[in-house]
């Protein structure tokens, strides 16, 4: 995953993908508890409202959902449909893929830098 390549200096591998471990455990909690809450945008993307960038460990919104939907917690899952389902429409893979994201927790979109 892209996330795996955003290294600290002098950090390995196993360090950063056990760092990834624990950055998606505390997001799928906070989403659980809704004090981070999922939103999907007008082309599809998505971003994770609330998810302060101190709890990031530069790992995109793109990524987490990446994670998410492929290993997450069915309660994490729940509130990304949950998302779908108040925006009317579902994530977008490919505006996902394409860089679609947004820097405010939704206020605006921007295609990928």
């Amino acid at each position: 995953m892209p996330c795996d390549t955003f290294f600290k200096p002098g950090q390995t591998l196993t360090q950063r993908k056990e760092e990834i471990k624990k950055v998606m455990t505390r997001l799928e909690r906070l989403l659980a508890e809704r004090r981070v809450k999922a939103k999907v945008g007008p082309q599809g993307a998505i971003t994770f409202e609330g998810w302060q960038a101190a709890d990031r460990e530069r790992v995109t919104d793109a990524c987490a959902y990446r994670r998410i939907m492929a290993t997450g917690s069915s309660l994490a899952r729940a509130e990304i449909a949950r998302a779908e389902a108040m925006a009317g429409r579902t994530v977008n893979k490919q505006a996902v893929a394409q860089g679609v994201h947004s820097h405010d927790g939704g206020k605006s979109w921007h295609h990928g830098h």
